[in-house]
């Protein structure tokens, strides 16, 4: 062959052994994420979660995120003429996202909606919508968790909670009730503490009209500074207090919520991150003096519970991405997906992506019946008490496992993940957000150690669910005994290590009961009978591989 002929061998620009695009695909194609849909009470909401994972995996919905990443959001503190208006500009992409999040009801609808399993419902849609980008999910976040705070104080709810439960997305700085939608946001942590809001230096002075106060302070991390209305901690007279702040007070003109500048952060591009200053910032009490972090701890529990979903969501997006691009790639003479190493890597991921998609469709449960008073037939101990527990054990372990996790999966896809048009670097840096935020990991940890010495029910609600699944794996019963050890004999400089054995416990008991038994045993073999290495792929040679990836990647795994 002539070696100047540009065609058929010699053509250096003929493109080969590459994948094609995953998009569009169904992001809730996921039989874990169907099944728990189902068990936890809301299978009703099935075709919509259905309708909306086809969205989610479109190539419009996937630009979208790609696109709201590339053009951050900017910051302008004042107009033409010198007004100070300290406003952020997103890209178009951004209010399509969060057009689409408010629309399906992942912000605030859930508080209006009656069917029992409304709550997961959202979760769910989470866990499918939250495939096109993370980012826009902190103020629909923020939104959710904002209601049953507010509840504290009626008369501020029953003026603010039908729009923060509207499906409508109205963005703009208006007048609150001349809107069809609002969103929330919080503003909680100060630069001299961070998660120690205790010594939170912004002072609240109450003013002729009862209930309003004035603010001053600078306030260190507070997401989506174009919220409407924010719950933040401020020092009352009576002490640490819980304020409501709107952007726009009633009269129509601005509240005094100086931006200072947007936080350049690793991951989470689109979202913008703000330092607030107030001085003579009008805020309404919410709850009573000195109770601030009382109040505004229901916003955390609920935060947190999407700190898990959204870690969960990431694994189950990069899993895809990894299981797409080796199906279609071959190496050394096979497809990458052939090779019984890259099976056993995926397997794991698998295992791990389940594992924490069932725990929070769980946790979802427990908080929809928590709010509902309902009880779940056969546990033992209430759902109040066992969402106490679970959701400070969950917040823990699933976002401390998002990192490794997300990285491995990148590595799947060997140099082609590193480049940032794979869409992986973003995952990657979005992934170790969420075991920060709502509390890091100690924070979280030193707080199951405070629930198990204050709320003692919260222990019995967790053992009686996992009593659930005694007698059906020798290893789980094993580890259910050395955590009643470890329980008895806990520290404070060991509370890590016991909440990790919460977590794996609670994770395969809830694996033993409602996985295949492939999965199940996996799991127990490797999370609890240490049958297992220090990286994902090390899964025992008799791990029914084939079909751990038969349920997580149906789609020609």
């Amino acid at each position: 062959m002539d070696p100047q002929d540009r065609s058929g061998p010699y053509a250096t620009h003929d493109v080969s052994n590459q994948p094609p695009p995953l998009a569009p695909y169904d992001a809730s194609l996921d039989t874990a994420l169907l099944e728990g849909l189902r068990r936890e009470g809301a299978g009703w909401a099935e075709a919509d979660i259905r309708r909306l994972g086809l969205r989610a995996g479109s190539a419009e919905g996937q630009e979208w995120g790609e696109l709201a990443n590339r053009h951050e959001p900017e910051l302008r503190t004042h107009d033409r003429y010198g007004h100070r208006v300290d406003e952020v500009e997103f890209h178009p992409s951004w209010h399509h996202l969060m057009r689409v999040a408010v629309g399906e009801g992942l912000a605030g609808a859930p508080w209006a909606d009656d069917r029992p399993g409304a709550h997961v419902a959202r979760t769910a849609g989470g866990l499918v919508w939250g495939q096109t980008e993370a980012g826009h999910g902190c103020p629909t976040s923020m939104t959710y968790a904002a209601v049953p705070v507010l509840r504290r104080q009626p008369e501020l709810a029953k003026v603010y909670e039908p729009l923060l439960t509207s499906r409508e997305y109205d963005p703009g700085l208006r007048v609150p009730t001349e809107k069809r939608g609002l969103l929330a946001g919080m503003g909680m942590t100060e630069k001299q503490g961070g998660s120690d809001v205790r010594t939170n230096t912004t002072t609240a002075w109450p003013s002729a009209e009862p209930g309003v106060y004035t603010l001053r302070g600078h306030k260190w991390f507070t997401s989506a500074p174009m919220c409407d209305v924010f719950l933040v901690l401020a020092q009352a007279p009576g002490g640490l207090s819980c304020f409501l702040v709107p952007r726009v007070l009633p009269d129509g003109t601005r509240n005094t919520f100086r931006i200072q500048r947007l936080k350049d952060k690793l991951g989470n591009r689109s979202n913008a991150s703000s330092e607030p200053e107030f001085d003579g910032t009008v805020a309404w009490l919410v709850g009573p003096e000195g109770r601030g972090v009382k109040t505004i701890i229901e916003m955390v529990n609920c935060t947190r519970l999407d700190c898990v979903m959204s870690s969960a969501t990431l694994m189950r997006k990069t899993l895809v991405e990894a299981g797409h691009h080796v199906r279609h790639r071959s190496a050394f003479g096979a497809r990458l997906i052939d090779q019984p190493l890259m099976r056993n890597v995926l397997a794991d991921l698998a295992l791990e992506s389940e594992a924490a998609t069932t725990l929070t469709l769980r946790l979802a449960g427990a908080a929809d019946r928590s709010v509902r008073g309902d009880a779940l037939d056969g546990t033992a101990g209430s759902e109040t008490a066992f969402r106490r527990i679970a959701t400070a054990v969950g917040k823990y372990w699933v976002t401390k496992r998002g990192p490794a996790f997300t990285a491995e999966a990148l590595e799947c896809l060997g140099g082609n993940g590193y480049v940032e048009e794979s869409g992986m670097p973003r995952h990657y840096r979005e992934a170790p957000l969420l075991s920060i935020w709502e509390g890091s990991g100690n924070v979280n940890a030193l707080d199951v150690l405070r629930a198990l010495s204050r709320e003692p029910e919260t222990a019995d609600a967790l053992f009686g669910e996992l009593a659930l699944a005694h007698g059906a794996d020798a290893r789980l019963d094993a580890s259910v005994s050395r955590l009643k050890a470890e329980l008895a004999a806990g520290s404070e400089a060991g509370a890590r290590r016991l909440v990790e054995r919460m977590a794996l416990t609670l994770q395969a008991a809830l694996l033993v009961r409602h996985a295949p038994a492939a999965v199940a045993d996996a799991f127990c073999a490797t999370r609890l009978g240490g049958d297992w290495g220090h990286a994902f792929g090390t899964l025992p040679d008799g791990a029914d591989v084939d079909a751990i990836l038969a349920r997580a990647l149906p789609d020609g795994a």
